[in-house]
């Protein structure tokens, strides 16, 4: 945590969709999606990180938003971004937003990575999201977390 009710979240990018299907998004393309999608809320303020997985910084007030609800919010800026391409078929990703509370020391001392009490996301696009989260394990991971320390935000197509 940054000051006192700030959350930091940092977002990922996992594409998991075949090559044409979508272009996959630059670092800096991933980060406009977040910094144009959530400049609808100007309690929310996001930018680019240089580092080598997180790739957006995502701050927000508690008194404003719950970690799930910016989930939310960033789950939306990307069915924006990817709808705005003009596919909306059967060919359109599910799009995960998988959020786990960091509770353990950070691995290196980037003031970039990760931090204990902030949020890491991983923002997946993907054909099928129940394979996805059955391949990775995503029930057996958080079973008998609390909201408190992980969620997930699905938006699926159909």
């Amino acid at each position: 945590m940054t000051e006192s009710g700030t959350v930091r979240m940092l977002l990922s990018h996992n594409f998991d969709l075949p090559e044409g299907v979508f272009p996959t998004l630059s670092r800096e393309e991933f980060t406009r999606v977040f910094a144009e999608g959530l400049s609808l809320y100007p309690e929310i303020k996001c930018r680019q990180l240089n580092h080598g997985h997180w790739m957006v910084e995502v701050l927000f007030s508690t008194d404003a938003f719950s970690p799930p609800q910016v989930g939310e919010f960033c789950a939306q800026s990307l069915v924006d971004k990817r709808m705005s391409q003009g596919k909306t078929d059967d060919s359109f990703p599910d799009i995960l937003i998988l959020a786990g509370l960091k509770k353990t020391p950070p691995l290196t001392s980037d003031a970039e990575a990760l931090q204990p009490g902030e949020w890491g996301v991983d923002v997946v696009e993907t054909q099928s999201a129940e394979s996805f989260l059955m391949a990775m394990g995503w029930e057996e991971k958080t079973a008998g977390k609390s909201i408190e320390d992980v969620f997930k935000v699905e938006r699926r197509k159909g």
